[in-house]
């Protein structure tokens, strides 16, 4: 009794087992309960819900067996009400306020603490890769420098600025790119063959080439004073930029050293040959033939990413001197015969040879002694122009609907002894030398390739123009699944229209319609080409309206063209009435056509001589400087911000403005009138994309 009168007075727990010990010494509980149940009342003790409801089971027995007073009898309704309750605390409200002013200081002092980390930098990593996958490189660098570096304050890895490189690279940011590679090395950080890979890839990809060349020779001084070895990836990305903003020999002398550090010479490498080939406008066809047989005499078989840059070479480029190229790949060709039939081995490749051909100097007189000497020890030899004339006589080997001359079969020992070259103007000769479409597609299918749409479509817009040609096309089309755009018709309308087949222009939009293929504003220009007269270009202006499309400035220098060859004025005020009624602004093309077409000819008097053509000169020339008027002005901002901008050129400009004649100042004027309109019609595109 004692100890559980010093429990209550302590407000200690009493357990279920400390009555037990009680009830042994003859203490019943209902003369223990009668005697404190008024210290249970007070005393906030701490009871658990299975020692209440104990505590509820013994007092009903108790009283069950005792016959308990009605006073008793009520014991028990306490422990009912708080048997579901943990724990008992005072409550006032003061200590209510108490607790909400601390729990309001908690919440304010929440946001100051330091965020957890819960990323990596491999997940920035690869969050940036979506994103840039997605073309969102803008929210890329975001996530990176905000959430990466400043809110979780990780430190970035390699990987991290190596995948945001490749994105502005490929978005043509080259400042953006080389920044980020700036604050990597202030990081102390390593870069890799893929950092480098993506800075080469930025150079190539620049808009302004200059910068591109510019800042992928210092990142490749700074690679050679580290002494730093290049993988093959990282020469392709070179080699790429070269081929683009510098020009072949750059390419050869790279290549040089890929095969110097031991590097393997695939198809890719020679793609990028190829690629630097381009860049010589002139003889540029002539630099990929022979670079063409080298990659043969290397035993590497080229794959249709070589043949698809081989036919543009030979749309762009020229092929230079006949006689030159006619030495050059016809009769340094027979020394080499045997060995290409029987290939020195892959990734061989004689890189002293191949220089030395590509960049010779030309000389008349020799190579036209070496083309004589050439055609009297080989009588076999025949002169076959590439578009043979009815009055030409062809070798008796060879039949008017044969296939022409294929150097590609020559350059695979294929060939007989044939032929000097005669002259190559034309994209279609350029096209007949290396077997034409039918030759040309017959060796991608050797070779166990397919066409794809870019071929098929240099294809279109570099043959001979003609319902067989195209018939054939599509044949190949049909066959090796390909199906065709837009672009693909559109080429060969170009094509025919050129060559003045109107009838085969229109065959070919009766198959564009027959294959659901719908008419765009480019198909609108290509048939502008073909409207001489004022109807036909009217009509055609009401059917470009009729489809729903508003004709751009391309269409209207088409049909200007037209009408400036034929001197024909009346046409000519038709068509600026149309561009104003339709707010369609001249570019420089169309200033220098309308400015050509203004002018008197030279010795001519209107007094003396009667032109028919210059009837109506004196109105048109009215009516254009009218209009030159109408073409939107440049703003007060734009002009003080373009002469901020370029202070020097404004100054060379102003000095040569007197040697200026009325017609360039007019089109210097218009020309910055059209700039002036199409960055306004930028900004305002960019404002509405804003807004939405």
């Amino acid at each position: 009794m004692l100890a559980v009168r010093c429990c209550l007075r302590q407000r200690s727990k009493i357990s279920v087992a400390s009555f037990s010990l009680f009830s042994s010494q003859r203490t019943t509980l209902k003369s223990l309960i009668g005697k404190t149940d008024r210290r249970f009342t007070v005393l906030p003790c701490r009871l658990s819900v299975d020692h209440c409801a104990r505590f509820v089971s013994l007092s009903a027995s108790s009283r069950a067996d005792a016959g308990a007073s009605p006073e008793q009898e009520n014991f028990g309704s306490l422990s009912e009400d708080i048997s579901s309750r943990r724990s008992f605390r005072k409550s006032s409200p003061d200590l209510r306020d108490l607790r909400h002013e601390r729990e309001s200081m908690e919440e304010e002092e929440e946001p100051l603490r330091r965020p957890l980390r819960r990323n990596t930098p491999y997940w920035y990593f690869l969050q940036c890769k979506k994103l840039i996958k997605e073309k969102k490189l803008q929210e890329a660098l975001d996530l990176f420098s905000r959430d990466m570096l400043q809110e979780e304050r990780l430190q970035p890895e390699e990987f991290n600025y190596s995948v945001l490189i490749g994105g502005c690279g490929r978005a043509g940011q080259l400042k953006k790119a080389f920044k980020l590679y700036n604050d990597m090395k202030k990081r102390g950080l390593i870069a890799t063959d893929a950092t480098y890979t993506a800075l080469f890839n930025a150079c190539a990809e620049s808009p302004s080439k200059q910068a591109g060349l510019q800042q992928a020779l210092k990142l490749e001084q700074e690679l050679r004073r580290k002494n730093y070895p290049l993988s093959t990836i990282t020469y392709h990305a070179l080699l790429k930029t070269h081929a683009i903003t510098n020009h072949l020999q750059a390419c050869v002398h790279t290549l040089r050293e890929m095969l110097q550090n031991g590097h393997a010479v695939t198809q890719e490498t020679f793609h990028y040959l190829l690629m630097g080939c381009l860049k010589d406008k002139e003889m540029g066809f002539r630099l990929a033939l022979q670079v063409w047989r080298q990659m043969l005499r290397s035993g590497i078989l080229p794959d249709s990413k070589n043949y698809t840059l081989l036919l543009r070479t030979a749309r762009d480029c020229g092929i230079g001197d006949s006689a030159l190229a006619s030495s050059v790949l016809l009769q340094s060709n027979w020394k080499a015969k045997e060995d290409v039939s029987e290939p020195r081995g892959k990734n061989v490749i004689d890189i002293d040879l191949l220089e030395k051909q590509l960049f010779l100097q030309h000389d008349t007189h020799s190579s036209s002694q070496s083309e004589s000497k050439c055609n009297k020890e080989k009588g076999s030899n025949h002169l076959i122009p590439v578009r043979p004339a009815e009055n030409i006589s062809l070798p008796s080997n060879m039949v008017p609907d044969s296939t022409a001359p294929n150097l590609l079969d020559l350059f695979e020992g294929k060939g007989g002894a044939v032929l000097a070259l005669s002259s190559v103007d034309t994209a279609s000769d350029r096209l007949a030398l290396i077997g034409g479409a039918k030759g040309f597609l017959e060796q991608m299918e050797a070779k166990g390739l397919s066409p794809d749409l870019k071929t098929l479509t240099l294809l279109a817009d570099m043959m001979e123009p003609g319902r067989q040609s195209m018939q054939m096309l599509l044949k190949a089309a049909k066959q090796h699944q390909v199906k065709l755009d837009g672009a693909f018709f559109n080429s060969a309308i170009r094509r025919s229209i050129k060559a003045g087949d109107l009838e085969d222009a229109k065959a070919v939009l009766r198959v564009m319609r027959q294959r659901n293929v719908s008419l765009n504003i480019q198909t609108y220009g290509c048939l502008a080409l073909g409207c001489d007269q004022q109807e036909e270009g009217l009509q055609l202006l009401k059917d470009i309206e009729d489809a729903g499309l508003r004709p751009n400035v391309h269409v209207f220098s088409a049909l200007i063209s037209r009408a400036t060859r034929r001197l024909d004025y009346a046409y000519l005020k038709t068509l600026l009435k149309s561009m104003r009624n339709l707010s369609v602004w001249p570019n420089e093309v169309i200033i220098r056509q309308l400015e050509f077409a203004a002018q008197y000819p030279p010795n001519y008097n209107q007094y003396k001589s009667r032109n028919n053509y210059l009837v109506h000169i004196d109105g048109f020339r009215g009516y254009y400087q009218e209009w030159l008027r109408d073409v939107p002005a440049q703003s007060a901002e734009e002009e003080q911000a373009e002469l901020q901008s370029n202070t020097e050129v404004a100054v060379k400009e102003n000095e040569a403005e007197y040697g200026l004649t009325d017609a360039q100042r007019n089109q210097r004027a218009a020309a910055r009138r059209y700039n002036s309109h199409h960055r306004a019609k930028k900004n305002h595109t960019v404002l509405a994309q804003g807004c939405k």
